[in-house]
């Protein structure tokens, strides 16, 4: 075969390859019981070397699932070699430090084999709506606290599933129905993956995948290398603080950028604390390689070789490299700031291609009914008791930080990529009702570009005789969205009760029986001087209720205070 007909016949396999781990990841979405997985896509799906090296990864799922997933394979096949393997077998685990961060999300393995030999692994992962444990809350001290933990273990032996670790789920979560429903989901999306690469390797003659897999992972890394060279060399530092369980919480980043590729160190950054916030280092890794991805060679596919050359540091025992038994349940109110940790340090080397801080941490609704809170009144106790039992989650977020010449995204969930659940959907799936979902106005940051906007969400228990819980897991409240190039920071959370009273960002509280929970989602900050926004785009905001007259006028102010080069209008980069 020619070497012009080998490369052409090897990027129609690899193109198909991504058809099939994308179908990977559709039947998971369509076989799913749980609502995070079904309805808002917390998932990740991926084909593996028998080395354990990720080849393709479905476009479908969130970064912290598949970039930390793309490590946890090994970690597999540390625990069950590849030739204690057997066709049929199937392999799960939630442990957080060599999964995907908590023990919410369920990663399974299965090896396919092809006359009589292992020559790939499918791996999946979803979020189940249970755990057991104290629930989706960070007010755990430790692991222990936070449920069910199972290590690396052989869930189906070639075919039969282990009735021991179905009974062991079942005694031990809130919703087995549900769990045990998203695990088969597993491992039929992974089914379906190993199908059809089988289908894929006898149309191409294919005897294993080494030579396609070494060819897609070259050219990748290779695609990175040709998108750092667009990037001046040198050393960044950026630090950004969070608002932290009960006290703030400092990130600290130098991002060094060498002609082998990129190197993130944490040194610096705050230590683990006792409640469930703290972020395993597969977390960690995650999450920045992804901010570094989103700025350098976004358009190359993800896969071991184009996140090799992104190489991540943080201390042991920091709040970034937490260690067993540390308490992780909420390791995403953290963990999904580190993309602006990330952005603030290169901006530095290339501004014009960097956006602002936005809201970043999901502003997820834990609600719970039908169960007790310590410390809680009596009276209150007895109408959490009164209603039925339900554990719902409603994902939510909010504004994204403004982008070079663009606007914030509005209510959008960056850097997660998670979808917001109906709420028909939500109010079919427990007692509760949303009296309003709305746009947050004027919580997007002033500037040449705004900042995205949050959301105001009004919920209650369905029953006004009944109360219902928040487990609470929000940052931003205490420091906001930060505003770049003299933009301005966006709004802060705020989590009050309509009565008046405004409750914790974090832990699991008491919205009364006949009261009604408030969410304010933060908004991003703002990208250049307000004075340089066209005034076109602040009408259209105010037509459209986006900004209010106040805020508006404040563009006018801004506009009339600055010096005349100063107040040059942004040139939006499209209509």
């Amino acid at each position: 075969m020619s070497q012009a007909k080998q490369v052409i016949q090897q990027q129609l396999a690899w193109n198909r390859l991504l058809s099939v781990v994308e179908e990977q990841a559709q039947t998971l979405i369509r076989t799913a019981f749980g609502t995070p997985t079904r309805e808002a896509g917390d998932l990740s799906a991926g084909v593996f070397l028998p080395d354990g090296r990720m080849v393709a990864q479905a476009v479908t799922g969130t970064p912290g699932h598949v970039n930390a997933m793309a490590e946890s394979v090994k970690h597999f096949l540390h625990a069950f070699p590849l030739e204690t393997m057997r066709a049929g077998d199937v392999f799960l685990t939630n442990d957080p430090w060599k999964g995907t961060g908590h023990l919410f999300d369920m990663t399974m393995v299965t090896p396919v084999f092809r006359a009589g030999r292992a020559v790939a692994l499918f791996a999946a992962t979803v979020h189940v709506v249970d755990i057991g444990g104290i629930g989706s809350s960070p007010d755990g001290l430790e692991i222990y606290h936070e449920g069910l933990f199972l290590p690396i273990l052989r869930f189906i032996r070639e075919g039969q599933v282990d009735p021991a670790v179905l009974a062991i789920i079942h005694a031990n979560v809130r919703d087995p129905a549900q769990v045990e429903g998203d695990l088969f989901a597993l491992v039929a999306c992974n089914e379906v993956g190993s199908r059809r690469l089988l289908t894929l390797m006898q149309e191409f003659a294919l005897d294993d995948l080494t030579a396609l897999g070494d060819y897609i992972i070259g050219q990748s890394a290779r695609a990175m290398r040709n998108a750092l060279a667009d990037w001046p060399k040198g050393t960044w530092h950026n630090t950004l603080v969070a608002d932290g369980y009960d006290a703030p919480i400092t990130l600290t980043a130098s991002v060094t950028i060498s002609d082998d590729g990129i190197d993130v160190d944490f040194t610096g950054t705050s230590g683990t604390v006792a409640r469930g916030i703290n972020v395993p280092k597969a977390y960690t890794d995650a999450y920045t390689s992804f901010g570094v991805r989103c700025l350098v060679g976004a358009d190359v596919p993800n896969n071991a070789g184009s996140l090799a050359p992104i190489r991540v540091q943080a201390p042991a025992g920091c709040i970034l490299n937490a260690l067993h038994p540390a308490a992780v349940t909420a390791r995403h109110v953290v963990g999904q700031l580190l993309p602006d940790v990330v952005f603030g340090a290169l901006r530095q080397a290339r501004p014009e291609l960097v956006p602002a801080e936005g809201a970043s941490s999901l502003w997820n609704l834990q609600l719970v009914g039908g169960e007790g809170l310590a410390g809680a009144s009596a009276e209150d106790n007895a109408a959490l008791r009164s209603g039925p039992r339900f554990n719902v989650i409603s994902f939510s977020t909010g504004g994204t930080g403004a982008r070079p010449a663009q606007d914030g995204l509005s209510v959008t969930a960056y850097p997660s990529g998670v979808r917001n659940v109906s709420l028909e959907i939500l109010e079919t799936q427990a007692p509760v009702v949303f009296e309003r979902k709305e746009f947050r106005a004027d919580s997007g940051g002033a500037g040449a570009a705004r900042g995205g906007l949050g959301q105001v969400i009004e919920v209650r228990h369905a029953d006004p005789a009944a109360a219902l819980l928040i487990a609470a897991a929000f940052d931003r409240v205490h420091h906001p969205a930060r505003g770049a190039l003299g933009g301005l920071d966006g709004a802060p959370g705020r989590l009050h009760l309509a009565s008046g009273a405004t409750l914790q960002p974090k832990g699991r509280q008491v919205v009364p029986a006949g009261d009604r929970l408030i969410v304010e989602t933060p908004g991003g900050g703002g990208l250049g001087l307000p004075a340089q926004r066209p005034l076109a785009r602040i009408a259209q905001d105010l037509r459209h209720g986006l900004v209010t007259a106040e805020a508006a006028a404040l563009y006018a102010r801004a506009r009339a205070e600055a010096p005349a080069d100063a107040a040059r209008e942004l040139q939006p980069s499209c209509p």
